[in-house]
């Protein structure tokens, strides 16, 4: 049995382990259809609105959704092109005065995260220069109890939880990546469930 739970940890641990160093993915693909004057207009008019798309679609998993809308809202075109590292187009078409495409962009990290502190925007976005940290998302339940038995769990580990914000019953901390392996068994074992989403570890009772 002793042999069997050994086994177990080592295996969640090399899990666990990749899932905490993978790369976040901020690539996003928004299928647009515009008509305008001409189809020169129309494609500009599309890039924008897949811009727009997918900066929100991404940035809105690590980050607070209404914050993030307001932001988006005053921000011009020219402002939000320098978030994006690279983008490609696939299946486009046009006529006198209208463009159609599948745009795929991707966000540049450091850019979008300077972006969201610079306006206001509470965010998780992981930091490449912060590996030994990973974000957990929590939520509770039952806020006092989901609370106080997570932080036995954490002190009985010997793990720390930097708090950084505090939505409703919703809690975004960091942990070190090294304490990763150990939490999520202490987790399951003490009935909490949790998902892995792009380096993000979410979890809940």
């Amino acid at each position: 049995m002793k042999q069997i739970k050994v086994f177990f940890a080592i295996f969640c641990f090399a899990a666990l382990f990749g899932a905490s160093h993978a790369a976040v993915n901020l690539t996003g693909v928004a299928a647009v259809n515009v008509t305008s004057d001409t189809a020169a207009v129309a494609k500009n008019m599309a890039m924008d609105e897949a811009r727009q798309q997918i900066i929100t679609d991404i940035l809105s998993q690590y980050s607070n959704s209404e914050q993030l809308r307001a932001a988006l809202q005053n921000a011009a075109g020219s402002e939000l092109a320098n978030l994006i590292s690279a983008s490609s187009i696939d299946g486009e078409k046009l006529s006198d005065t209208t463009y159609s495409a599948n745009i795929t962009m991707t966000l540049d990290s450091a850019a979008a995260r300077t972006w969201l502190n610079e306006k206001g925007v509470q965010n998780w976005l992981p930091d490449a220069a912060r590996s030994d940290m990973f974000t957990v998302i929590i939520t509770l339940s039952d806020a006092m109890a989901d609370w106080m038995g997570l932080n036995q769990i954490a002190r009985r580990e010997k793990i720390d939880i930097a708090t950084k914000y505090i939505m409703g019953n919703q809690i975004t901390a960091e942990m070190p990546s090294a304490s990763r392996a150990a939490f999520t068994i202490a987790l399951r074992e003490a009935g909490w469930h949790y998902s892995n989403q792009d380096g993000l570890l979410r979890i809940w009772k």
